[in-house]
């Protein structure tokens, strides 16, 4: 197995931050983003990552980008190191197919989650309260069913180190404004119409997912990554059965092993076997070639 990309180092431009995944350089008025090969579960990073991982996620993100470009604007500026500053040539082998240049935009700090079916903290929201993020739903909803129709459940993007918290709408109102805030909502669940309805022609449900949004020259545009496996559920729909937790194209193979582990969620985190690895690493691959093609 090849090996996993886990730091990036370039001497020539300042970090600008390092994610759980990407590792983002300041270029001045543009960033430059690197998926790196780094995998996180339960909120903390991994010490081993998965080898080829942050290409996959990279290309996957660049082909959703195409595909609802007419929806909205994103931020990319050049996703090729030929087109890269000659600075970056030097580190060619390292940045092709994992890096993008992309505009500088001022991120507002609400996720913008999008729900088709009920699952994950959602589904522990609406058990306890009936509702998620502001929406009253049907009674006697289970686990993984279909929701009578998407809704728009954003997270507030907490300071590094904590965990984001689920609101309601006009808690996004006070933070983003009334405008700014039914513009992130129209723009989230048109990308997830668009993607959903091309996802189910592929065999793939997806379940739901979570896109960022930035403000560019008085323009808001997509930004970091989208409709990937670390970002959303997807589901094969030959499997589909509502009512239990679905099998699925993103980390679970990590994630049941530090439950069967014991691990206490704390860092530092367990190294992953091999065999978890390349499992993980072949969900991945399963849904590039399912949804791009590849």
């Amino acid at each position: 197995m090849a090996e996993a990309l886990i730091r990036t180092d370039i001497k020539e431009y300042p970090i600008f931050t390092r994610g759980k995944v990407r590792d983002v350089y300041d270029l001045g008025d543009k960033l430059l983003i690197i998926a790196t090969d780094r995998i996180s579960a339960f909120d903390s990073v991994m010490p081993n990552g998965v080898p080829d991982k942050g290409r996959i996620l990279n290309q996957m993100s660049l082909f959703w980008f195409d595909y609802v470009s007419d929806v909205v604007k994103n931020h990319l500026v050049a996703t090729k190191v030929e087109d890269f500053p000659e600075p970056l040539r030097k580190y060619e082998e390292m940045l092709r197919d994992r890096a993008v240049i992309v505009k500088k935009a001022h991120r507002y700090d609400v996720e913008c989650v999008v729900r088709g079916y009920i699952t994950g903290s959602g589904l522990k929201d609406y058990q306890a309260t009936g509702s998620i993020c502001g929406h009253v739903l049907p009674k006697g909803l289970r686990e993984s069913d279909k929701l009578p129709q998407p809704i728009f459940t954003p997270a507030y993007k907490a300071p590094e180190g904590q965990h984001d918290e689920n609101i309601d709408f006009n808690k996004t109102v006070e933070i983003v404004g009334q405008k700014v805030a039914e513009k992130l909502r129209e723009l989230t669940l048109a990308i997830y119409s668009k993607a959903s309805a091309y996802a189910e022609t592929k065999g793939i449900i997806l379940a739901d997912t979570k896109f960022e949004f930035g403000l560019h020259n008085g323009e808001i545009i997509l930004i970091d990554e989208i409709l990937s496996p670390d970002s959303s559920r997807f589901w094969p729909k030959a499997e589909y059965q509502p009512g239990k937790v679905q099998n699925s194209f993103d980390k679970q193979f990590v994630r049941d092993y530090l439950v069967k582990v014991g691990w206490n969620k704390q860092p530092p985190a367990p190294a992953l076997p091999n065999d978890v690895i390349e499992n993980t690493l072949k969900k991945y691959r399963e849904a590039y070639k399912l949804l791009c093609g590849k």
